[in-house]
């Protein structure tokens, strides 16, 4: 079965398409539920994300779209909510949380912006000490549910994004390893769905998805749902990855 992608971003955010060219592209690929996630606002930094009055309009226009195409597909409103958004969630369908940014010395620090940027920002703040930053992002990630009442965690480790040669860090480094299963840990008490996204893969900078397969085995063996993402952010990469989907989520299964 074509599977559902919740993880949609449209040009009233870092997309590049507008809504309808998103729900037309699904159509043809048989996608029987769309969901959108524009990027809430965050006050401190507004290059990626809706801006306040772009978000009326975006709910506008999806909601308009559900019925426009009710009887094609099934179109779900949501919205991708950042830790730090303090915009409301009401009126939307779903809500996916996510870290995108580690506040520290008064400094909303971007964890995916560039490598460039993410580099300078843990040798300014946190003297190199990569192991530190990461410690401060998972303690965000671990609070996501409890802070944006999120149904859908996004990118669990997003801040492997500029690491996939272990250049930065090791992932297998202790204080890595207890930090990430550290906000496992409370996550897996919460009711949330685990999406497995292949975002970095599509952008050019991961070659494998989010959450690491060792990550992903611990959520299935606890039982605990997950879903495809493709973090779409143009419309020819709505399903990329959903050819790997199923069998990197088997193989994380057999995990020991």
């Amino acid at each position: 079965m074509t599977p559902s992608n919740f993880h949609t971003h449209t040009h009233f955010c870092d997309g590049k398409n507008t809504p309808e060219e998103l729900v037309l592209e699904a159509i043809r690929l048989g996608c029987p539920k769309l969901g959108f996630s524009g990027h809430s606002y965050t006050f401190f930094d507004e290059s990626y994300c809706m801006s306040q009055t772009g978000t009326q309009e975006y709910i506008r226009q999806v909601r308009a779209l559900k019925e426009k195409y009710a009887d094609r597909i099934q179109i779900l409103l949501g919205v991708e909510q950042d830790y730090f958004s303090d915009t409301s969630t009401e009126g939307y369908d779903y809500v996916l949380g996510s870290v995108h940014y580690v506040l520290k010395n008064g400094c909303y620090l971007a964890v995916d912006e560039s490598k460039e940027a993410f580099v300078a920002d843990v040798q300014t703040h946190y003297a190199g000490d990569y192991y530190s930053f990461a410690e401060d992002y998972f303690a965000l990630v671990a609070d996501l549910h409890r802070k944006t009442g999120c149904q859908i965690l996004g990118h669990f480790d997003l801040v492997t994004k500029f690491n996939a040669n272990g250049d930065l860090f090791d992932p297998n480094h202790p204080r890595y390893q207890a930090a990430a299963n550290k906000a496992l840990d409370a996550l897996l008490t919460a009711p949330v769905t685990l999406e497995v996204n292949f975002g970095g893969i599509a952008k050019g900078h991961t070659k494998s998805p989010y959450p690491a397969a060792g990550f992903l085995a611990r959520w299935l063996r606890a039982g605990k749902p997950v879903q495809f993402s493709s973090d779409c952010h143009k419309a020819e990469n709505l399903l990329f990855g959903y050819d790997f989907y199923e069998n990197y989520v088997e193989n994380a299964g057999k995990t020991p």
